[in-house]
């Protein structure tokens, strides 16, 4: 019932009102007499409007509190009250100075759940002055489940499960909300199994992580439950569990690796791009393809494609142990000729040949046919032995030489290094260009559209505390003339020291001395033939202040190992590197070498890229070439064997107190000027013919004087 709060005066007037109105008709019907019908009046229908009489009449009469006063409440034409249906009605408005009573509401009867209508005529008549009626509180309906009911146990052993704050499973914060949300979402439905037998999903998902090593990645880290020996809810329920707690594993080490990069050296800063939790269970749960949905979080690029095949090839197969095939007869395949048929024989030890070559057709024939044949001839040429297609004594040991777990390992820690990489190389800047330089190789190149345009030979950081940086940057400008800002750890670790031996060394050298405000000291070189920068510079800032610049000495392009710098890249071939890059960012400027060269001058000179260019400085101790050869190379950092000390042995030790490294700093004197040393004025100091052999006494010195102290955590800039 509605709570009314009218005042006690107000509720006397409209009981007056009422009764004298029921008087006035009573006289009027008595004088009429008895033959005459009795008329119901404006006020009786008003008053059947207001108070609709419930029925049965069981209900209660209406008490004082049902009464509200409204004064708006207007009262029905008694000449339309029994207006036909299909008639128009109209309605009249009685004035009258005393309130009129509210509808009065009645609760509705609990018999058969239905509740009791109010009478005829209340309902026929319009009011202005209505009010809906209010449903009691009822208990609440639980609304009809979308499980399906052989899945209700498992999906309320789910619920509980993950209602537990024991529960082990998901560690991470995001991902035990996303799992939450998505098993709430389907009201704990289990995803993997129906009706307790495996979904096409949970199988796709399964071969998926039983499959990892053929990824680089370790299958057991992500263990798959046994259905077949789940037969109770609370059995399926965390099997349930269990297999989307590897799958979410799986996609996060995939896509960013199974070590952090930070844990690996001080140097290297690639952008973070982890997995979203909510995606990956998104992702899986809805592909048609669940092992393919999961596999996507591998890198996209090439360089990581190509080493995944040469991982199957050399394992043999896609997972598993090392198969080794025993020594017996050379076998050999001769094609059909005019003369004779084909020549194929047969071994027992041909099915562990098609495994170990990664043959999956006819795995058990024995017949040393043309395709085993065309395998070992591949195997061969990977591994410089005559590609013959003979399975002689040499190939057998090849494909069990221990040289081969080397090569896997290799391998490993390099797909695990592309991991850090963008997922997309410049995918988001002009079509796909970028820079990719390899650090053990040497080399530089652009790529645009997937494909190499451009090559040349760099020279990278010494190893120790001058090692080239990893790192992800964007290229944002040329500068053509460069001036040599020397980074003061050069100035404190090396030139200071030279000044003790000469006060004047600097000056004759081209270099230009100043003292700071602060106290420090400041050394530059102008922009000239002799510059240490070369005559271009290419810049992308960041951390470490390492950059790509020319040089004015060639001759270290010559060797094969290239590691000479301190910690910048020396390019062999600036001119045609900047006429390239321009070209890809301002195609209609049609910049060539030539029109680089026509810059050169002592006055530094711009060139702004419309859009940056992604550069990308990796340490790719093994890749494929584009013979599909696997080529390796000179571990100069060391990267590799702390890699797979951490793989194999350390994960769980204290990672960054083993791989911690010396940052680098420099000590800075108090009074470190010798006397007699001159500063720069306004004068233009001479370059010089050759800054470095003049400074360290010749082309085969070029090796600076010993460090003094520590340097700060930045790399020097040539």
């Amino acid at each position: 019932m509605r709570d009314c709060s009218t005042n006690r005066a107000g509720f006397d007037r409209v009981l007056m009102a009422v009764a004298a109105t029921f008087l006035a008709v009573s006289a009027t019907s008595a004088i009429a007499g008895p033959s005459d019908t009795p008329r119901a009046s404006a006020a009786e229908l008003a008053i059947d409007a207001a108070i609709p009489r419930p029925e049965p009449a069981n209900v209660p009469p209406p008490a004082i509190g049902d009464f509200k006063i409204d004064s708006t409440a207007s009262m029905p034409d008694p000449t339309r009250a029994t207006a036909k249906p299909n008639e128009p009605t109209s309605t009249a408005t009685i004035p009258d100075p005393a309130p009129k009573p509210a509808e009065i509401v009645t609760a509705p009867s609990k018999t058969n759940d239905t509740a009791i209508p109010p009478p005829a005529a209340a309902t026929a008549t319009p009011a202005t002055a209505t009010a809906p009626a209010v449903e009691p509180a009822r208990e609440p309906v639980k609304a009809a489940s979308n499980v399906a009911p052989a899945d209700q146990p498992v999906a309320d052993r789910i619920r509980e499960m993950l209602a537990a704050k024991s529960l082990r499973y998901f560690v991470r914060r995001n991902e035990r909300a996303a799992v939450e949300k998505f098993y709430s979402a389907r009201e704990y439905a289990p995803q993997w199994t129906q009706a307790g037998k495996l979904t096409d999903s949970g199988k796709g998902v399964i071969a998926r992580l039983k499959g990892a090593a053929a990824d680089g990645l370790d299958p057991a880290e992500y263990p798959t439950p046994d259905f077949a020996a789940a037969t109770s809810p609370d059995q399926l329920a965390e099997a349930e569990l269990k297999l989307t707690s590897s799958m979410l594993d799986y996609a996060r080490q995939a896509q960013s690796g199974r070590m952090h990069w930070s844990q690996v050296a001080s140097d290297i800063l690639y952008p973070e791009h982890p997995t979203d939790p909510a995606e990956v269970l998104a992702n899986v749960s809805t592909a048609k393809d669940a092992a393919a949905a999961l596999d996507s979080y591998n890198p996209p690029h090439k360089l990581y494609r190509d080493l995944k095949a040469k991982l199957v090839e050399l394992r043999g197969e896609s997972e598993g142990p090392v198969t080794r095939i025993p020594q017996g007869p050379a076998l050999a395949y001769k094609a059909a000729t005019k003369k004779q048929g084909a020549v194929v024989p047969e071994d027992e030890r041909v099915p562990q040949l098609r495994a170990k070559l990664g043959i999956h057709d006819n795995a058990d024939d024995t017949k040393y046919d043309a395709q085993v044949a065309a395998a070992v001839r591949k195997f061969q040429n990977s591994v410089d032995i005559n590609p013959t297609g003979v399975l002689d004594d040499r190939t057998v040991k090849a494909l069990n030489s221990p040289k081969r777990d080397r090569q896997i390992d290799l391998i490993l820690v390099n797909m695990e290094r592309l991991r850090w990489l963008p997922r997309q190389l410049g995918a988001a800047s002009l079509g796909n260009a970028y820079v990719i330089l390899n650090v053990p190789d040497f080399t530089l190149k652009v790529m645009q559209n997937g494909q190499p345009v451009w090559t040349t030979r760099v020279v990278t950081g010494k190893p120790g505390k001058h090692a080239t940086p990893m790192l992800t940057e964007t290229m944002k400008f040329i500068t053509v003339n460069p001036t040599w800002n020397v980074p003061p750890s050069i100035i404190y670790n090396e030139y200071l020291p030279a000044l003790q031996q000469d006060p004047t060394v600097l000056q004759r050298m081209g270099l230009r001395l100043e003292r700071k405000r602060d106290g420090s000291i400041h050394i530059s070189q102008p922009p000239g033939e002799a510059n240490a920068l070369g005559r271009v510079r290419f810049n992308f800032p960041n951390k470490f202040l390492v950059y790509q610049h020319d040089t004015p000495d060639k001759h270290l392009f010559a060797k094969e190992e290239r590691a000479f710098s301190h910690g910048c890249m020396r390019v062999q071939n600036p001119d045609q590197y900047a006429a390239t890059l321009l070209n890809i960012t301002m195609p209609n400027e049609r910049y060539t070498p030539e029109r680089i060269r026509s810059m050169y001058g002592r006055s530094e000179i711009d060139l702004k890229f419309p859009t940056a260019i992604p550069v990308n400085i990796t340490y790719q101790t093994a890749f494929v070439d584009d013979a599909g050869k696997l080529q390796t190379r000179k571990d100069i950092y060391g990267r590799d064997a702390v890699m797979l000390n951490l793989l194999k042995n350390n994960r769980n030790k204290d990672l960054e107190v083993m791989v911690s490294h010396a940052q680098p700093s420099y000590a800075r004197p108090r009074d470190p000027l010798p006397p007699g040393v001159n500063f720069a004025s306004d004068n233009t100091f001479s370059s010089g013919p050759n800054f470095f052999e003049r400074l360290f006494g010749g082309p085969s010195q070029m090796t600076p004087p010993a460090p003094v102290g520590r340097r700060p955590q930045q790399r020097f800039t040539r």
